[in-house]
């Protein structure tokens, strides 16, 4: 009943006039890649090595009218490193350096108030889970968020915003054809989480607009989770109540207009994963491609 309901608000609100605004479409893909080889012969005790990186950030955003805005964001990455053996200069099996999948779709109700209400959508996965030694799964683990609650835009300018996001959200987890070690068995697992959570999305113009700075925060807050009587009596028990955040940081600087140089900072906090923050950082020099 309640989806038929806010379908019909949406239905509503796409009918109404529209204000002339076509689609805002970009995506940008660029492939990094460092090489090193040695002729049979070399002596130092150095071996080949290969490190890619393919990244693509895709964009689609629309005001349909007065009344409704949708933005769409696509960020796909995946690389490898090949290592050679020292002795007998064969090449290893690659081991993966980054995967992602993040896709994320909010419709914001611009009414005209101090903030607009939104609902949004979040699918995180990988493209090759290798944590099971015995079986590759591909797009796997999958996490599912959606959330409604305020928004509000300080500012949006072509090269410039900030936004920020308060809400509800409810998240699912599916890992599929995990491992049961009592059964020896491989089953479907999943679990889901409710509580609220904070977005900022941030971009801006450095140095003279030769660099581009954006950010994404993201922080949840869980308050019911589906396997907390599982965890019951384990020191680990509490572990889920702990607020989970994610920020990214990326600055990105275009030498020519086919060659970039790309800081990605990741600052990552899941007390159910581990006890200390993570960090992920990536520099790179490759070469970009604006497909739009």
């Amino acid at each position: 009943m309640k989806c038929c309901v806010l379908l019909s608000i949406v239905i509503l609100l796409v009918s109404t006039p529209v204000i002339a605004e076509p689609w805002t479409l970009s995506a940008d893909v660029n492939l990094t890649a460092t090489q090193s080889a040695y002729s049979d012969n070399w002596v130092g005790g150095e071996a080949g090595a290969l490190s890619w990186t393919l990244n693509s950030n895709w964009l689609a955003e629309k005001q349909f009218n007065s009344k409704l805005h949708n933005k769409n964001t696509l960020k796909l990455l995946f690389g490898q490193t090949h290592n050679q053996d020292l002795e007998t200069k064969d090449w290893a099996k690659p081991v993966k350096s980054t995967d992602r999948i993040d896709f994320e779709s909010v419709l914001r109700f611009t009414l005209g108030g101090i903030v607009d209400p939104y609902v949004g959508l979040r699918i995180e996965s990988m493209f090759l889970d290798q944590s099971d030694p015995e079986l590759d799964r591909y797009v796997n683990p999958v996490k599912f968020t959606e959330s409604a609650g305020i928004a509000k835009v300080f500012f949006k300018e072509e090269h410039r915003e900030l936004v920020m996001r308060l809400g509800a959200g409810i998240r699912q987890f599916l890992d599929r054809d995990r491992y049961d070690a009592v059964t020896e068995n491989r089953e479907n697992w999943t679990s889901n989480d409710a509580g609220f959570i904070f977005d900022t999305d941030f971009k801006t113009p450095l140095a003279g607009d030769k660099i581009t700075y954006q950010s994404k925060l993201t922080v949840y807050q869980a308050y019911y989770y589906s396997e907390k009587d599982a965890l019951a009596g384990l020191p680990e028990a509490d572990y889920w109540k702990a607020p989970d955040v994610n920020w990214e940081n990326t600055f990105t600087a275009g030498i020519t207009e086919h060659l970039m140089v790309n800081l990605y900072i990741q600052l990552l906090y899941d007390k159910e994963l581990d006890l200390a923050g993570r960090l992920k950082q990536t520099l790179s020099l490759g070469i970009t491609y604006k497909l739009m």
